[in-house]
């Protein structure tokens, strides 16, 4: 087979060509929408929490995380493209139900959790400009995203959010403004300072869970599907494999988003351990300290432009984590979801939705401090990036499930090295809170 021809798994399967990939520019616009979608006000304040604990010190984790990023998104993308099933739908298919349940349980429950920061976040960030109590602020912005998602469309919410994102890049402006030491933050960049403490071990577990989060690999490799019944592959067997021209256009597509998200990491962290590290602010209990380290750039100003990018990001986010929720449930049960499907075609879907929607507002009314969430909710999804990753590349290197696809060498060293590392990094922090 040549690389423009798709590969089925059934050497009897034909499939129609493929589409032609978007132009250069669309695909930089859609890959850096990804890559927001990632930074989510969740990413915002753990990174930020990072930078202001332990000022530019924390910088190295942004070249570590980065291929990190790159191979668990593409690894998704892989499973929805080839095998032409979102990611649980494949576990269910391929491993025991006591394999698979626990992550269903895991996943969810973690889609929740962060859900309801970023809701939290939002609501502390508008209310610098609203005089409203966070929670209200909370209930009605989850009405606003469920309403979109219920009647119009995810499409419509990043049409309307999308350009919002690109607020993030603020704090490249701001740190720069900063006027930073050039060999203190290439010293900070790749010299790693490591510290065995449960507070530093819960802030790498918190960037890790937050920047491999898997509600985003959840949504990935779903989207790959939705994206094949777009054009009109509704059958499985019509989805099923791909060209090695699809999997490089995927692969670079995935490079760019997450390229993206770890630029806008990276520049959190410098702008928060720019400012805040050295005025002693250390720990972030409000929005208002968050959003202080954009006032190189914006003085007064910070806080307009610190509540419009976590609203964008945000609107961005929360929908992808509740969707995310509903496919993963409904594909553990064996069942079939899909944002094509109108609600009354497909209520349980819509009602999962719902219900994690609201879910996730609830937890706002139970105290506590929405930019701690923040953080904890990052450490939450950082447990549950081992397991998962550990049957993604189980998956990934199946011929049964990917057929000729299997992973190359440097796929599977970034693959199992990510494994490797979150497993050691999450069984530390458990460890020091034994100490």
């Amino acid at each position: 087979m040549t690389d423009n021809i798709r590969e089925p798994l059934e050497a009897d399967t034909q499939v129609e060509a493929p589409p032609p990939r978007a132009g250069l520019v669309k695909v930089i616009g859609s890959s850096v929408i990804t890559g927001a979608a990632d930074d989510d006000p969740s990413a915002i304040g753990t990174y930020a929490s990072a930078g202001a604990r332990y000022g530019l010190g924390f910088l190295w984790i942004a070249p570590v995380l980065l291929p990190m990023m790159y191979v668990v998104v593409y690894l998704s993308a892989k499973i929805g493209q080839v095998y032409g099933k979102g990611l649980f739908a494949c576990i269910r298919d391929q491993f025991p139900r006591w394999v698979l349940m626990p992550m269903v349980v895991l996943a969810f429950t973690g889609n929740i959790i962060e859900a309801a920061a970023d809701l939290g976040g939002i609501g502390a960030a508008l209310n610098l400009l609203i005089p409203i109590p966070i929670p209200l602020i909370v209930i009605g912005t989850a009405a606003i995203i469920f309403t979109i998602q219920y009647f119009g469309s995810y499409t419509l919410i990043r049409q309307i959010f999308r350009w919002l994102a690109l607020i993030l890049f603020a704090y490249v402006v701001a740190a720069i403004m900063a006027r930073p030491d050039p060999l203190e933050v290439l010293r900070a960049t790749f010299v790693p300072r490591i510290e065995f403490s449960a507070e530093f071990l819960s802030l790498v577990v918190a960037c890790i869970g937050t920047a491999l989060s898997a509600y985003v690999y959840t949504w990935q490799s779903n989207q790959e599907v939705e994206e094949q019944i777009a054009i009109g592959r509704r059958q499985l067997w019509q989805r099923k494999g791909a060209s090695r021209k699809e999997m490089k256009a995927t692969s670079r597509d995935v490079l760019i988003g997450m390229i993206f998200s770890n630029l806008i990491l990276y520049f959190i962290i410098m702008s928060t351990g720019l400012t805040l590290h050295p005025a002693g602010q250390t720990e972030i209990e409000t929005a208002a300290q968050a959003a202080a380290a954009l006032e190189p750039l914006a003085g007064e100003a910070a806080k307009y432009l610190f509540a419009a990018g976590v609203v964008g990001v945000g609107f961005l986010a929360v929908p992808v984590m509740t969707t995310g929720a509903a496919y993963d449930v409904v594909q553990g049960l064996g069942r079939e979801g899909s944002l094509h499907d109108q609600p009354d075609q497909n209520r349980l879907f819509y009602a999962i939705i719902a219900l994690v929607t609201a879910a996730a507002v609830g937890m706002n009314f139970l105290g506590f401090n929405p930019m701690k969430a923040l953080v904890w909710s990052g450490i939450v999804q950082g447990f549950s990036v081992p397991p998962l990753l550990l049957l993604m590349m189980l998956l990934t290197n199946s011929r049964t499930v990917v057929g000729a696809r299997t992973n190359g060498r440097v796929t599977n060293i970034l693959g199992w090295a990510t494994t490797l590392i979150t497993f050691l990094c999450t069984a530390s922090l458990v460890v020091t809170w034994f100490m």
